[in-house]
């Protein structure tokens, strides 16, 4: 049971270090809320065993550097809005052009077609 949540905990806290550097990072507090808590169970089932390895210390000190990181970056980095002019304008031509094809389409249609056609 100790192996298990002492491999647990290691891997989400690599999962946590890995996020954190990512522009996702804010969802690196989830395997760091996991990290944690698979760490303290793996470090009380240690401490009754009697002996604690240094692999869960390790852990603790991934896990603690993940949320520094997630932290920094959610309070320093500020998401700023491009200048958006060229990205309406390619929407519009796109619009026009679009528009211009429908015009050119040559539907043919018999009337008895359209009677059928219930517009409310």
């Amino acid at each position: 049971m100790k192996k298990l949540f002492t491999i647990l905990a290691f891997i989400a806290s690599l999962f946590a270090i890995i996020f954190s550097v990512l522009p996702i990072s804010n969802l690196a507090v989830i395997p760091a809320v996991a990290a944690i808590f698979f760490g303290l169970i793996a470090y009380f089932l240690s401490k009754k065993a009697g002996k604690v390895k240094k692999i869960i210390q390790f852990t603790f000190l991934l896990t603690i550097i993940a949320l520094a990181i997630t932290t920094y970056k959610s309070i320093f980095n500020t998401t700023e809005v491009v200048n958006t002019d060229a990205i309406e304008a390619t929407e519009n031509k796109l619009e026009e052009e679009s528009m211009e094809e429908l015009e050119n389409l040559d539907i043919d249609l018999d009337e008895s077609e359209l009677e059928d056609i219930i517009i409310e």
